[in-house]
């Protein structure tokens, strides 16, 4: 077979970026949810035929190692000729059947065909605010299976050659509190995969369908060198952690770095829970995908072929790897634990590579209720900003969002206001005690919800709120994510994990996400750092003399 010379394959495979970041774009722009236009909690994506990931567009970075699942799980559920055909487009969202995170993720994706062969399929997945369930929003911690969580799809045709199947659509507007917006969500993301469909045929046809192929297995092949290579300079061994959580839990990883693999090792955790903090394989796989992604080369192209190198091992039934029909909906909080508590065991060996701890939490944040000026039901979604952890040579970035979230932002306040009924009272850099070192954690936010209407409810899931984001070579640990609600008659209530608590008009929620860890002997900081973080409100006078031991 004769050789693909380096600038076709350099056009054919940043023509899959671009395709990616445009169908990001055309849903970023047609979607109802600020959830999905200004938070981008959303991801899109292109895969092989087979279902291997060759390219992402912006948003959250575990939304990548979802899209590849789900398409081979569709490819699986629907393997007889004829069951996949042009034009069809796919819905799923069920994490024990290849929606991998939780029911309010809900993963759309298209084949491509080109002369009848299928050469790719586009995806993308997005939160829907409501997918019906026990609670408005679809997320209870009161939830001990998935049953009560809502809509389950599993690898479901929701258009047949480019017709909508109307059961389907019925089906979708009866299962949610919120069918308008879910309606809008809903189609924004078809318009997203139809024109990367169309993109990537026009790619095919353009080069041939043949040269399109070798392009994109090079490419994965690619992504395979690159890991390699950075694994290299990388120690040798296996390496433990054990770290405690907030509810009493411990947690275990063992690490082996090889010459050319790496495994993961999760075995030995708890059983599932009863209540929804549970993980699928699929996830537990994702957040490790994203932690060996990070100590690899977290600045190059990720694509099936980069996580080639990567074994992870679970153990069934337990937390990490939950049987059916297990609760789900607070999934990400050990998505991010896992991925946390691997960065943690290699941290002390690879300093170069690795920061502090940093808030490690999504910090969701949902408040609904009737909106007080027009009547109709609102949900706030809000994954919250937090710290991140010094690191050698600088400090952590301040107001965040954690390493889950990535390429995402949080809601304006203009558009909170307007569009749910709540007034932002205050959003500012939280001043909570924390995170010193030669190089200091940076700083979380506390951000004041004033409730306008009586029967609010407000559910968040947060963990480190009892155990602290973790120094390194000599920091102090960092301050916790909590919340806080503070009743008319001056009560105050704190919380980490609640659901569906009720509340009324004049009731504020004050939400605080903490400061990273802090990087190296705090005495070593230089007075100048000390000063300025004494001027910008970083730290006390009084804080600056215990732990940097400045006289004021």
């Amino acid at each position: 077979m004769s050789q693909i010379d380096i600038f076709t394959l350099e056009i054919i495979q940043n023509s899959l970026q671009a395709i990616a970041d445009e169908m990001f774009a055309a849903m970023r722009k047609t979607a109802m949810s600020p959830i999905i236009y200004e938070v981008l909690d959303m991801g899109t994506g292109i895969t092989d035929a087979r279902g291997e990931i060759a390219s992402s567009g912006s948003g959250i970075p575990a939304f990548v190692g979802v899209l590849d699942k789900a398409v081979k799980q569709i490819l699986v559920h629907h393997s007889q000729p004829g069951e996949i055909e042009p034009g069809d487009i796919f819905i799923t969202n069920d994490p024990h059947s290849g929606g991998v995170t939780h029911l309010n993720d809900v993963v759309l994706a298209m084949p491509v065909f080109v002369d009848e062969q299928l050469i790719a399929w586009t995806a993308n997945i997005a939160h829907w605010n409501d997918v019906g369930g026990m609670v408005p929003g679809s997320l209870s911690t009161d939830a001990k299976d998935i049953f009560q969580e809502g809509l389950r799809l599993a690898s479901v045709k929701l258009i047949s050659r480019g017709k909508p199947i109307r059961s389907v659509m019925q089906i979708l507007q009866a299962n949610t509190r919120m069918p308008d917006f879910m309606e809008g969500d809903l189609w924004a993301g078809i318009a997203a995969v139809r024109g990367g469909a169309g993109r990537l045929a026009e790619l095919a046809r353009k080069y041939g369908t043949s040269l399109f192929l070798r392009a994109v297995d090079d490419f994965m092949n690619l992504g395979e060198k690159v890991t390699l290579k950075a694994l290299e300079d990388a120690p040798r061994g296996r390496f433990n952690m054990e770290e405690p959580q907030d509810d009493g839990q411990v947690f275990k990883v063992t690490v082996e770095i090889k010459d050319t693999e790496v495994i993961v090792d999760l075995r030995d955790n708890p059983d599932q829970a009863a209540g929804p903090t549970n993980l699928s394989r699929d996830g537990t796989v994702v957040a490790a995908q994203m932690a060996f992604k990070a100590v690899t080369a977290p600045q190059a192209a990720t694509n099936g072929g980069t996580f080639r190198p990567l074994k992870v091992l679970t153990r069934p039934g337990t937390l990490f790897d939950a049987s059916a029909p297990a609760a789900e909906g607070f999934y990400f909080e050990n998505l991010i634990r896992v991925y946390d508590l691997i960065l943690r065991c290699l941290a002390t060996h690879l300093p170069d590579r690795l920061p502090a701890g940093n808030f490690a939490s999504v910090c969701a944040t949902i408040i609904g209720g009737l909106h007080p000026d027009t009547g109709r039901t609102f949900t706030l979604v809000e994954p919250e900003i937090g710290g991140w952890g010094g690191e050698r040579g600088r400090d952590g970035n301040s107001a965040m969002y954690s390493g889950l979230h990535g390429e995402t932002y949080n809601c304006p306040v203009e558009v909170c206001e307007a569009r749910y009924g709540l007034y932002v009272d205050r959003m500012e850099l939280n001043d909570e005690p924390g995170g010193y070192g030669k190089y200091r954690g940076g700083r979380g936010i506390r951000v004041d919800y004033q409730v306008r209407s009586d029967g609010t409810f407000l559910t968040c899931g947060y963990t480190r709120s009892k155990v602290p984001p973790w120094g390194l070579e000599g920091g102090t640990d960092g301050s916790p994510n909590y919340v806080e609600v503070v009743r008319t008659d001056g009560r105050s209530e704190r919380y980490s994990m609640v659901s569906g608590l009720i509340l009324n008009k004049g009731d504020v929620i004050h939400v605080r996400t903490g400061s990273g860890g802090g990087y190296g002997d705090p005495s070593e900081r230089s007075l100048e750092a000390v000063l300025d973080d004494v001027k910008n409100g970083y730290v006390s006078t009084e804080l600056a003399e215990k732990f940097y031991g400045l006289r004021v």
